[in-house]
């Protein structure tokens, strides 16, 4: 979460080793206000595709389904602090949410489906 707080002055490569080492304490990811990291990237007024990427491949995706204590998601925060650059984040992080789950069913097929309507919509 601090990473993610700090996220102009924070790499890539440092939320990965944070995420290593936190992996072994297996704190939660929900800080008191009950805001995920993404969350609180998506909440920030540039958030980084990098970080983004780091985060996605080290939470599993039905984390991006969790509200906070305001009843928010993620995606929310991002929509609501929308540019044109948060476009690619929007696409990296819907297909995490959706195509993963169908990618675990073994839809193949409805997947590439999906994915072509999440390229259209943005």
């Amino acid at each position: 979460h601090k990473l993610c707080y700090k996220h102009s002055s924070t790499t890539a490569q440092e939320l990965r080793l944070c995420i290593e080492d936190q992996e072994e304490v297996e704190e939660s990811p929900v800080d008191e206000f009950g805001m995920t990291p993404f969350h609180v990237l998506f909440s920030s007024v540039e958030p980084s595709e990098e970080l983004l990427e780091a985060l996605l491949y080290r939470f599993p995706y039905y984390v991006l389904g969790w509200k906070d204590a305001n009843g928010k998601l993620a995606m929310d925060y991002l929509v609501t602090n929308w540019t044109g650059d948060n476009k690619i984040l929007l696409q990296m992080t819907l297909q995490n949410w959706m195509l993963s789950r169908l990618t675990s069913w073994g839809a193949t097929s409805w997947m590439e489906v999906m994915e072509n309507r999440v390229h259209d919509m943005l």
